[in-house]
Parts: C-alpha cells; sequence; structure tokens
C-alpha cells in the first residue's frame, strides 16, 4: 500500500455539512438495502436451518448442542443472596463504611456484596450533597 493511496468515504464527497440535501425527498420507499435482503433470505429457510443444527445436537456435535442449549435455557445470571448486619443509616458515611468493612471482616457479608453496599453508601452520599444544595440554593433565593 503507497502512502499516496486516498481512502475512499461513502456519499458525496462535495457535500460539506450545512449544505442543502442533495435528496430531499429522502430515501424512496420500498428500497431493500442488502441487511435486509440477508435478513429476509435467512427467514424463509430459518426452519430448515433450525432442524439441521437439532439433528447435528441430536447426531453429537457439541457446537451445535451448545447453540441450541444457549436458546433454549439461557445461562441463568448470578444473584447475590441477602445480608444481614447492623448498619446505621443515620451515622456519618466514614462510619458507614467501617460498619460494611468490619461485616466484610466478620464474615457476615462477602467481598463483592460489601464493595456494592459502599458504593451505594456513596450514590446516596452524593444524592445528600444535592438534596443539601438544592436546600441552600432556595435559602439564598428567599434572602
Amino acid at each position: 500500500m503507497t502512502t499516496n493511496s486516498k481512502t475512499k468515504t461513502a456519499g458525496n464527497p462535495n457535500w460539506r455539512k450545512g449544505m442543502n440535501s442533495p435528496n430531499p425527498q429522502g430515501r424512496p420507499k420500498g428500497i431493500i438495502d442488502k441487511r435486509m435482503k440477508v435478513n429476509q433470505s435467512l427467514l424463509a429457510d430459518a426452519d430448515d436451518i433450525a432442524k439441521v443444527v437439532i439433528q447435528s445436537a441430536l447426531s453429537g456435535d457439541m457446537q451445535a448442542a451448545s447453540l441450541v442449549l444457549s436458546r433454549i435455557a439461557p445461562t441463568l445470571k448470578a444473584q447475590t443472596e441477602t445480608v444481614q448486619f447492623e448498619l446505621d443509616a443515620t451515622a456519618s458515611v466514614t462510619e458507614q463504611a467501617q460498619s460494611v468493612l468490619q461485616a466484610i471482616a466478620d464474615g457476615n457479608v462477602a467481598p463483592d456484596v460489601g464493595k456494592q453496599i459502599i458504593e451505594a453508601i456513596n450514590a446516596l452520599n452524593g444524592i445528600r450533597q444535592i438534596d443539601e444544595l438544592e436546600q441552600r440554593i432556595n435559602a439564598l433565593e428567599k434572602h
């Protein structure tokens, strides 16, 4: 590849942003693009394709079996278990985080769950700060 080669861009190379559209009527209705043609042909053969993949899975093709099973029974999403520990919601953010860290250290809360709880505490703190700023602004506007 030479350094003098130009890359071709789609569309009209003379058109610049702000100019009138070269096609003010827009794309004519009924024109089918390449992706739509491929989709239509796949949909027409979908039943036959599904039968072939299922037959391959039944005859021992593990990749086909994996594909069929992923459609029938998708992978379950991980869910965390509920935890219980003492947390004073009126305490300072630092004290709340320390409480969560202590629960992790005591084995009452898994580390990943503890991280989520601390992130939630941090998010709530951000909301409280915004609320406090709003109250201050309202108080200043009244004076």
